[in-house]
């Protein structure tokens, strides 16, 4: 049976969207919700497309189009691709990329911009989309940045310097809490984004409190405080498999007196340990060809090590 490619259609197609990302795709986060997605749609030219194979969904692909010929899934997205129900097998995928190409080559689309889900968040195998790429169009490596992950079944030793950390804190007073507002976070995290890198957090702090109100089981804040004062805070993106930590941000006396140290022993071997994955984020710019080594050093001394997040493109 043949592979149907449909685009999606907010107004009559948002609900059965979110129901396949919640209850069969094999490979979604709730990311891939609409509620999530469409937070900042007035910044996307939308093509998210279907697959149905007769009357049944069997895949989603969150997508845009930017320009007039390029084709991505997803730019609003760290990660998107198509996202497939555990009943699709590898020629279903095939057949889905098939249909997919013919209808972006109709659509005017010269080429695809696809960034897979990483391995890690899978909650069965998942890779058929890699193996169309490969086999089916010609895709290449665009980008691949490197994120530090802990697997839970194999933890590593933490290193010297952050144990030294955990009882600096610890001997300070430093607590930890969970907190649903973002108020003293935000300022934290912007400074040390602007002093850094002369950037601005990807949400701002409407934005973030919007999609935290919208999914509290999903994104949730943890606070390292000392008296009332909050010190450090890491941004959690909580998904079945994996604690993903969205932001990471100190204060000068929250770095001086190890309190991200602290934080993180408590969100790895208390909160999070029952998670299969700790995932720290990426350590790399430029689309993975600059590594901040002190960076991805503070990660490992955790007992992370690399995970890749991928980007290919191809035409079509």
């Amino acid at each position: 049976m043949s592979i149907d490619i449909r685009r999606y259609e907010a107004s009559t197609d948002k609900d059965r969207w979110d129901e396949f990302i919640a209850t069969s795709a094999r490979n979604a986060t709730f990311l891939h919700c609409r509620g999530y997605m469409d937070y900042h749609s007035d910044r996307f030219n939308d093509m998210s497309l279907m697959a149905y194979k007769g009357t049944r969904l069997i895949g989603v692909i969150p997508g845009n189009c930017s320009g007039s010929n390029t084709f991505h899934s997803h730019s609003g997205l760290t990660y998107g691709g198509l996202l497939t129900s555990p009943r699709a097998t590898m020629a279903d995928v095939a057949d889905t990329f098939s249909a997919l190409n013919r209808l972006l080559k109709d659509s005017g689309i010269k080429e695809v911009i696809y960034k897979p889900v990483p391995h890690i968040y899978h909650q069965c195998p998942s890779e058929e989309d890699l193996y169309a790429l490969f086999s089916q169009c010609g895709a290449s490596l665009e980008t691949r940045a490197v994120s530090s992950v802990i697997d839970s079944s194999h933890r590593l030793r933490f290193f010297d310097i952050r144990r030294s950390g955990i009882r600096k804190a610890t001997k300070a007073g430093v607590t930890i809490s969970e907190n649903t507002s973002f108020d003293d976070f935000w300022p934290i995290l912007s400074a040390n984004l602007m002093e850094r890198h002369g950037t601005v957090p990807v949400h701002t702090l409407a934005e973030i409190t919007l999609l935290r109100n919208r999914f509290p089981d999903n994104i949730r804040l943890f606070e390292a405080r000392l008296d009332s004062a909050c010190l450090a805070g890491v941004v959690m993106y909580v998904t079945p498999k994996v604690a993903h930590a969205q932001y990471i941000s100190a204060s000068h006396d929250g770095k001086a007196c190890g309190a991200l140290d602290l934080l993180f022993d408590y969100l790895i071997n208390n909160e999070f340990s029952s998670q299969d994955y700790f995932d720290f984020g990426i350590s790399t710019e430029q689309g993975g060809r600059l590594l901040n080594h002190s960076l991805i050093y503070q990660k490992e001394g955790f007992g992370a090590r690399a995970v890749c997040y991928d980007s290919y493109r191809y035409s079509v």
